[in-house]
């Protein structure tokens, strides 16, 4: 049997930073998925001085200054107002987890839908703390497996609002988009029960109100890869990791106007063609495209073993799926892997087909043992 062990049900931001094993983890959530080249470079500096000199790239598409000390946290935040990566109140910054389509154009519909929507932030409900919106109005949805509650989508016919756990979405034409979204969230404010924290959660217990399930999305599109894009230059970071003084150094050489995030693990180097170095993941084919490690010991104070070295060892020797988790919450990834290492006492348990919570086909593994199980997948 398997039970899905509780997590946080927050995530650290810019002024409620998260203590971890090796110090404060801020959050920085870039508006419209994009910071300028002195944000970035900003950004980059602000991680040598203050965290572990590297930033995280989560799968909110978010980016993490970790290891800061309780008194960096000050200087740090009135740095990051400076660049212009605050929000007005922490109030608002709670409310603004929205992913955002990385591939628009100043003024096309994802841009001008994001625009109202964070005008509209302070007429949202009381939501949980996750809860979160998917601007996906690109030719073909690229965001369909990326965590949100509401998703904002193209039909055959148009404008669709979806929620989350539902294959279909109510018909709104684009003026109604931001109405019809606030409309959505009150109505999950009203309907769920205190432990239903997600819309798909409520969603399987009632239904939707009549009219909210009419029209399916487009069909999905291919997620993009490393390699040259229309907007520019795509890399991956391994297990979301970028090397603050590598990032800074690909913007200045690159000559890149912006970095736009994803929620992949891929960013873009905006209006970039070529790098000549190999500091992040430039091919499609890459192996540590399929590897996902959380930070591990010491990171993280619920891990007992060290994650990413062996992460990255054993990806080389496999071509499936691997997650090496340090622990049972599973946090680097939420679906099931080929292979999933979990840590327990300082030792692995070994889950095939599974996530890190499922039932260990092997315990009790140490690192020599791993690479003769991988192998033998």
């Amino acid at each position: 049997m398997s039970v899905q062990p509780s997590v946080k049900g927050w995530c650290p931001g810019a002024f409620k930073p998260m203590m971890s094993g090796d110090g404060l983890i801020v959050r920085v959530r870039p508006f419209h998925a994009r910071l300028d080249r002195r944000q970035v470079l900003g950004l980059c500096d602000l991680a040598k001085t203050y965290g572990n000199g590297f930033l995280d790239l989560t799968n909110r598409a978010n980016l993490q200054v970790r290891g800061v000390s309780e008194q960096g946290f000050e200087p740090l935040l009135a740095a990051l107002s400076d660049l212009n990566l605050l929000d007005a109140t922490p109030e608002i910054e709670a409310r603004r987890n929205i992913l955002v389509s990385p591939f628009w154009d100043a003024g096309d519909d994802t841009h001008d839908i994001v625009t109202h929507l964070l005008e509209a932030l302070p007429s949202l409900p009381d939501l949980p703390a996750k809860f979160g919106f998917a601007i996906d109005t690109g030719p073909a949805p690229l965001l369909q497996d990326a965590s949100a509650d509401i998703r904002v989508e193209r039909s055959a016919e148009g404008f669709i609002v979806r929620a989350d756990g539902s294959p279909l979405g109510q018909p709104v034409p684009r003026g109604a988009v931001i109405a019809t979204i606030l409309e959505l969230a009150a109505w999950f404010t009203a309907e769920r029960l205190p432990d239903e924290r997600r819309m798909r959660t409520l969603l399987a217990r009632t239904s939707l109100p009549q009219g909210w399930d009419a029209a399916a999305p487009l069909a999905a599109g291919p997620l993009p890869v490393p390699g040259p894009h229309a907007a520019g230059l795509i890399l991956g970071a391994a297990f979301g990791q970028l090397d603050a003084s590598a990032l800074a150094r690909a913007m200045e050489t690159s000559s890149a106007r912006a970095l736009r995030v994803t929620p992949w693990r891929l960013f873009v180097l905006e209006g970039a063609s070529a790098l000549t170095d190999a500091d992040f993941v430039s091919t499609p084919d890459d192996p540590l495209l399929h590897a996902d490690a959380c930070p591990g010991a010491p990171f993280c104070e619920s891990a007992s073993v060290e994650t990413r070295g062996l992460a990255q060892a054993l990806a080389q020797g496999m071509s499936g799926t691997l997650h090496v988790s340090g622990c049972a919450k599973g946090c680097a990834r939420r679906q099931p892997a080929d292979v999933t290492l979990v840590g327990k006492a300082g030792r692995f348990d070994l889950v095939r087909q599974g996530c890190a919570w499922d039932a260990p086909e092997k315990s009790g593994l140490v690192p020599n043992d791993l690479l003769a199980e991988v192998k033998s997948h």
